[in-house]
């Protein structure tokens, strides 16, 4: 993160007036962050707290006691404002991002009335199918595919679990329970979280028609605003609780995926990020709503009204999960010396591709005997690297533009030499991105409108530019006939579609 100069102001008789921050939250599952950053995305305070982990079952179960939530955001928060030198008393506003999906039944006070649905629950499956079958048209349009584990079927599985829940009852995803618990009051959610709960960002409403089929309570669901919207201020208890200061805005905030692309700065169109952790996923910016009949992509929408198209793969840095991670450096070293691979690999460790094809009977393969294990590593690199390219091509085919460079982010790409190869299969710049958090993404959303006029303004001040990878000339051209074999070969076995 930047740097900053010392502020300015003062107040009499105590110096000088400490810098105006604002705390972005991340709700994960294990832990809830706050990060304290200041105008120039300077860190100035952390706060970590434990949250108990979800109870998972062989019958797609996946729970988590919600009423562990506000507490440990307290105490997370109080942690971070007690290293403030105001003692919190600096925080101008405060976002709240957390897992896309997760959501939790409570009554008119906020109080969970059964254990929160996480969002890798499968249990609504079935449901699912049948709101995308009632929603055909509208998914259609939106670009969407309901998929086993949308939060939508599990709305429709509360209401046919929760018989005795009153009247009043309301459906909240993790930051409307705790934005209720900052205020004192309901606030909206915002349209980033209530994606996968069956909002139409495009028509910006909740699907009524399919809401009926599924028999879910319309008055379950709350209102929706832009993240970045202001939902409300922090109350007298909620201060007392945390260290903020009363009267603190609290500001929507977005998912965890959507927050952590904004930490890298791609927030304007034509920007994209292209995150390589377990499993590759790239992220962008467009003015329009992209739609891809494959239903590999599909989009967010941008708190200014854009749209954020993402697509996640089933390859990334899973490729090299069977390497002891002391292996990698010494592998990354002799394969620096090798060159471009002798080989071509698909480096897919389990059944099925998601993105930049779909294809259920997708497996990985080697063409060609690897010289050695090095040889092999620099493959499998290069394989990633491949559907990267890929990625890129089908965004591009689908008529978006792409700015250079390529924002990055995740485990992989803090290997030098991955981040060649891959700046040199795509031919363009990779810009490694040093804070892709997304407690900093949250920040950034509570910057908007208080520390800075825009979020592009914020992401500008606040975002470190990160170094700059440029491609390799003199491994292009065997890099481009890898990257051909790769390609002839996922169209020979009828997974790739045709141009």
């Amino acid at each position: 993160m930047h740097s900053t100069t010392p502020a300015t102001g003062t107040r009499p008789g105590t110096g000088p007036a400490p810098s105006p921050v604002v705390a972005g939250i991340d709700v994960a599952t294990a832990a809830v962050r706050v990060l304290c950053v200041d105008a120039h995305g300077t860190a100035r305070a952390e706060g970590r707290a434990e949250l108990p982990p979800p109870v998972r079952d062989g019958e797609g179960r996946s729970e988590q006691d919600a009423s562990f939530w506000w507490p440990a955001t307290a105490r997370a928060l109080r942690q971070a404002t007690g290293q403030l030198p105001a003692r919190g008393a600096e925080v101008s506003a405060v976002a709240v991002s957390a897992t896309s999906g997760t959501l939790v039944l409570t009554d008119a006070d906020g109080t969970p009335l059964a254990p929160a649905s996480m969002y890798d629950d499968r249990r609504a499956a079935g449901l699912n199918a049948r709101a995308q079958e009632a929603g055909a048209a509208r998914w259609r349009a939106l670009g969407l595919t309901v998929g086993p584990t949308a939060a939508l079927g599990r709305v429709a599985w509360y209401a046919r679990h929760a018989s005795g829940a009153p009247r009043a009852a309301r459906i909240a995803h993790t930051p409307d329970l705790l934005g209720r618990a900052l205020t004192g009051a309901p606030i909206a959610t915002d349209w980033s979280h209530a994606l996968k709960t069956g909002y139409d960002p495009r028509a910006q409403e909740w699907p009524a028609d399919v809401l009926d089929a599924l028999a879910i309570p319309r008055h379950w669901l709350p209102p929706v605003q832009p993240p970045g919207t202001t939902g409300g201020t922090v109350c007298a208890e909620a201060a007392a609780e945390t260290g903020l200061p009363q009267g603190c805005e609290v500001r929507l905030g977005m998912t965890d995926g959507c927050a952590g692309q904004l930490a890298t700065g791609a927030v304007s169109p034509g920007q994209f990020v292209g995150v390589l952790g377990t499993t590759y996923v790239l992220k962008g910016v467009t003015r329009d709503l992209v739609t891809d009949p494959s239903g590999a992509l599909y989009s967010h929408r941008h708190p200014n009204g854009w749209w954020l198209p993402g697509g996640a793969s089933s390859t990334g840095g899973e490729a090299l999960a069977h390497r002891a991670p002391g292996q990698l450096a010494a592998l990354d070293a002799s394969a620096a010396e090798r060159g471009p691979a002798t080989c071509v690999s698909y480096p897919l460790r389990r059944a099925g591709e998601r993105f930049p094809f779909v294809s259920g009977a997708a497996r990985g393969f080697t063409l060609g005997t690897p010289a050695d294990d090095a040889d092999l590593h620099r493959a499998d690199l290069e394989g990633v690297a491949f559907l990267e390219r890929l990625a890129l091509e089908r965004i591009r085919a689908l008529g978006v533009p792409v700015s250079a460079p390529l924002h990055t982010a995740g485990g992989g790409s803090r290997s030098p030499l991955w981040t060649r190869v891959r700046a040199t299969t795509l031919g363009i710049p990779l810009r490694v991105a040093p804070h892709a958090e997304t407690a900093l993404g949250a920040a950034l959303l509570a910057a908007t409108g208080t520390l800075h006029p825009s979020l592009e303004e914020a992401a500008r001040h606040m975002t470190a530019a990160g170094q700059t990878v440029d491609p390799v000339p003199g491994e292009k051209p065997a890099l481009e006939e890898n990257y051909g074999r790769f390609v002839t070969e996922l169209a020979r076995r009828g997974w790739l579609p045709a141009a």
